[in-house]
């Protein structure tokens, strides 16, 4: 706890993060005399909808304007891949402060979906047949004003720095599951074909891979960061970000080496192919 947070300031300065968190609107159906059975999806709008009459839209904008009251700054939002799934995206800012927005977060969406008649879930697997929910986190490195994760020169522009931050998540990525995905359901997401990752590897444009490095700045310093996608949105903030930055941190001090990215399609490949591709497989239950 309070000794690796002193080792990070000692190490690094600060970790700027910002997080993705996708949850599910529901509405729920309560029997008579009987628990109520569990929600439905709530609107069918399709990803990135953005009609001004969706019912999800007017959710959002509330939740939004909730948010921002409270000081927390909101990217982007949209509809995602799934019924009635939504998605929010909160401003970068430091580790801790990410960490306390999360948590904010949480409690303002589910006061603003009781006020318009549904109960928000961000359980990562609400429904089998389903994408589940996730908080994919990016990440980066700052010595006073200079992003230690950027390289000019590199392809992917990714500095020795950032390569060997992403090798030491990479290589603890399995023992860390347990603090990342910290629930029995959490695993019914990282499964084949839920997309959502399920092997241990990194990749740039590639969002079957664990970590991704996105180019959407390309040129700008200030942008270089790592996404990892493992994280759920009902993980403790606190302690996911806490052994992700430490196990980055355990690969720069060190000088872990990073594997080659993976271009594949992870998801489609066999455990055979993942085999002989070098790509463990995360944990399919916290045993």
């Amino acid at each position: 706890g309070g000794e690796a947070a002193e080792r990070t300031v000692d190490l690094t300065g600060r970790h700027p993060a910002g997080g993705e968190v996708e949850l599910r609107p529901g509405q729920d159906h309560p029997v008579r005399d009987e628990w109520p059975q569990a929600g439905e999806p709530w609107v069918p709008e399709a990803a990135f909808d953005q009609a001004s009459h969706a019912t999800a839209t007017n959710f959002r904008r509330h939740a939004i304007e909730a948010l921002e009251a409270m000081g927390i700054s909101v990217e982007f939002s949209h509809h995602e891949g799934a019924p009635g799934q939504q998605e929010i995206d909160l401003r970068y800012a430091d580790a801790l402060t990410m960490a306390d927005n999360v948590m904010t977060f949480r409690y303002v969406v589910k006061e603003v979906a009781l006020t318009q008649g549904v109960h928000a879930s961000f359980m990562p697997k609400p429904f089998s047949d389903q994408p589940g929910s996730g908080m994919h986190t990016h990440l980066s490195l700052f010595e006073g004003d200079r992003n230690a994760f950027y390289d000019a020169e590199d392809p992917y522009e990714l500095s020795e720095v950032g390569k060997c931050f992403v090798a030491g998540i990479l290589k603890h990525a399995r023992e860390i599951s347990a603090v990342t995905n910290q629930w029995v359901n959490s695993y019914k997401r990282l499964i084949v074909g839920g997309e959502a990752p399920t092997a241990v590897c990194w990749g740039h444009a590639n969002r079957s891979a664990l970590v991704r490095v996105p180019m959407y700045s390309p040129g700008k310093a200030s942008s270089r960061r790592v996404e990892v996608r493992t994280l759920d949105s009902a993980c403790n903030p606190y302690l996911a970000y806490a052994v992700i930055i430490a196990a980055g941190l355990e690969g720069v001090q060190k000088g872990y080496e990073l594997q080659p990215p993976a271009e594949d399609d992870v998801w489609s490949l066999s455990d055979a192919e993942r085999r002989a591709a070098g790509y463990d497989n995360l944990p399919q239950n916290l045993g």
